[in-house]
């Protein structure tokens, strides 16, 4: 399984999180519903739910912070530099894990899940590949984002 997209994403991003101000991350311009902060922890979230969560393996991040950033959580604009902190100590880290957990065959159980955009996750290759695609889109959003902050 390849996991360099997602790798990439999240260096991106990573400068992203180096390069704005805290109210900048924390904007949601109008005609938006979320501001840049909330897209990079949804990404964290989503894959980590997506993998460990439909394999029902135990995830590796509380569930507060899956509550604030999991889909169709609101997205708020007083993040914290708390939160900053938690998102790039467990970037890098979770991904990898991830990586090392699929190399291993610890995802052998799966539970079948059809996103929302109709396409069904039947195992572990497949989510990696959502994932993916899923981390592509909110880049694009961050990139549309970054513009207007």
């Amino acid at each position: 399984m390849e996991f360099q997209t997602a790798i990439f994403v999240r260096k991106f991003l990573s400068n992203v999180l180096d390069e704005l101000t805290l109210e900048q991350l924390n904007t949601i311009p109008k005609g938006y519903n979320n501001n840049i902060l909330w897209n990079i922890a949804h990404i964290l979230v989503t894959e980590q739910m997506l993998s460990y969560g439909l394999s029902g393996l135990p995830i590796a991040i509380n569930e507060d912070f899956i509550s604030r950033f999991k889909k169709g959580s609101v997205c708020l604009s007083n993040y914290s530099n708390y939160d900053i902190e938690l998102i790039k100590n467990k970037y890098f880290n979770l991904i990898n894990k991830t990586k090392d957990d699929y190399q291993n065959n610890r995802f052998s159980k799966f539970n079948e899940y059809p996103t929302s955009t109709g396409i069904v996750l039947k195992n572990i290759d497949d989510a990696m590949r959502f994932n993916s695609l899923h981390e592509g889109i909110h880049l694009g959003v961050v990139l549309s984002l970054k513009k207007l902050v």
